[in-house]
């Protein structure tokens, strides 16, 4: 039983004050309650966020619920009215760019695949055993240095038939082992009755000349040829330009080959010196023949003629020119090119001079008409200068041996030779293989003995230096100015008619155009 005391202010304790006593223990303090602490006692026994989840329809859940909705409530009447902000819409795509993108797409996205529809199997759908094979296939296929054509298709899928067909045609308009490594052959292989043959050749393009395209096609079972004829223009090109710092660059900044310019530094070299006689303000002229097919594939061909504008010195004009059947350089005058005796007419080292010696097999001094090189037995034996052979046999102690016979009463003899490589009068070329080094005749071991003759009489071939140099006159004469003059009208960046000549001759029915180049 509690008892309830109310006190007064100014009795010790302020206003409202409770003192409550329990009988049971009389002896306990009282404990002063005030109304905050009221408040907190309430709020402890009060739970201001129920779990929704738990105790449904109890008296605390629907309280819980009553709370929330009621500050769902608030919070949307007290939220300001929002508009949304429109955002930019995309440019619609075109069909072109749509299957672009599609291209790009997995599998499952590709083309066909994007509408989201999917088919499902049916009765009518039955798994395939193999993978269909395409009904055509198109390559292309580049002829390797040192294939031959017939390879080249066996490689590429023709079958062995095809392929000899195909080269019998390509035979009647060209030979197939001329056409040039790295031509392209643009190849259609047809549908095969089954995978254990080769697929069929429909069709077949290559380009075996500048001039000429063949065309093979199957029709009604059967390959046929056809000649695409090219036109031509066989203008020479003329390349013009200052040296400046380095000869080889501005060649090359002017357009020509590399190859062209190696040839040109080596005719210029026959004539100055390269390093120090060529200045920076000096120009370079180069004509090199050349073939442009109206399809825009071009050749180039062999330099024609080497020019070098000094501003110090003599200039240099060599044009190549045919003489005798052979081609060689000449100057403008008319002069051609100074041959000179070789070293020595084998490789080997000289072990016997000219004069009287001891003879090692007869055993006395005799004199001894040659000179004698030490070389390894098969060394190619070389002509000294250009020549007739006179003898090719035996020669009594000389064993196998060779006798030519040159210009200005001059003749050279090679004995002792192993084998002989020319016949009884031939004519020979300074530098031809003439036989090889052996031991026959009077001989202690492999070498080659050498004399020269001046007037059927034998001479130092120490003596004597062989200096040939053409010259042309009469007619040949004529041509060969007329020819260069018809190379030096060739104008910078204008039209020129073709030059006919042995070096570069035009083909026929083809059209006059110009081809020219210049660097400065």
């Amino acid at each position: 039983m509690f008892q309830k005391i109310e006190f007064s202010p100014g009795q010790g304790t302020s206003a409202g004050t409770l003192w409550l006593n329990s009988p049971a223990r009389p002896s306990a303090p009282a404990q002063p309650i005030n109304w905050r602490t009221r408040i907190e006692h309430w709020a402890q026994g009060v739970e201001l966020v129920p779990d929704l989840g738990q105790n449904i329809g109890s008296r605390i859940w629907w309280r819980g619920l009553l709370t929330c909705l009621s500050l769902c409530g608030t919070t949307l009447m007290l939220t300001p009215g929002v508009t949304t902000i429109p955002g930019s819409v995309p440019a619609p795509l075109a069909s072109s760019h749509l299957d672009q993108y599609r291209s790009q797409m997995i599998s499952a996205s590709a083309l066909g695949g994007d509408s989201g529809v999917r088919m499902g199997p049916t009765d009518a759908v039955a798994p395939l055993a193999e993978t269909p094979e395409r009904p055509e296939i198109e390559l292309d296929a580049a002829l390797g240095t040192g294939d031959s054509f017939a390879h080249t298709l066996s490689r590429s899928g023709v079958s062995a038939a095809d392929a000899t067909a195909l080269l019998s045609l390509i035979s009647q308009a060209v030979d197939p082992d001329s056409i040039a490594a790295g031509t392209r052959l643009h190849m259609i292989l047809g549908r095969r009755p089954n995978r254990n043959v080769a697929r069929p050749l429909e069709r077949l393009t290559v380009r075996a000349r500048l001039e000429l395209a063949l065309e093979i096609t199957r029709v009604e079972g059967a390959l046929t040829l056809r000649r695409i004829p090219i036109a031509v223009d066989n203008t020479p090109l003329r390349i013009r330009g200052r040296v400046g710092d380095s000869l080889y660059r501005a060649a090359r900044a002017a357009g020509a080959d590399p190859s062209t310019i190696q040839a040109y530094l080596k005719v210029l070299a026959s004539q100055l010196n390269v390093g120090s006689d060529v200045g920076a303000d000096d120009e370079f002229d180069m004509i090199v023949a050349h073939r442009r097919a109206e399809t825009g594939e071009s050749e180039v061909g062999e330099l024609l003629f080497a020019g070098l504008d000094r501003t110090r010195g003599k200039n240099v004009n060599m044009l190549k020119w045919s003489q005798d059947g052979r081609q060689q350089w000449f100057e403008a005058s008319g002069v051609g090119e100074r041959r000179g005796v070789l070293a020595a007419p084998v490789s080997g080292r000289l072990s016997s001079t000219y004069g009287t010696r001891f003879h090692p097999i007869l055993g006395y001094r005799r004199m001894h008409a040659g000179v004698d090189f030490a070389a390894a037995f098969g060394s190619p034996i070389y002509a000294v200068t250009d020549g007739r052979v006179s003898y090719a046999g035996w020669h009594g102690g000389h064993g196998k041996y060779v006798r030519l016979e040159h210009s200005g009463g001059i003749g050279s003899g090679y004995a002792h030779m192993s084998r002989i490589a020319v016949a009884s009068g031939q004519m020979v070329r300074r530098g031809q293989v003439i036989g090889y080094v052996g031991s026959t005749g009077l001989s202690t071991g492999p070498h080659l003995h050498y004399e020269l003759y001046r007037g059927g009489a034998t001479v130092n071939p120490n003596s004597i230096k062989f200096t040939q140099v053409a010259q042309l006159s009469g007619a040949a004469l004529q041509s060969f100015r007329a020819r260069l003059a018809d190379l030096k009208r060739l104008p910078i960046g204008l039209t020129a008619a073709p030059v006919m000549n042995a070096a570069a001759s035009p083909t026929p029915g083809t059209q006059a155009g110009g081809s020219t180049a210049h660097a400065r």
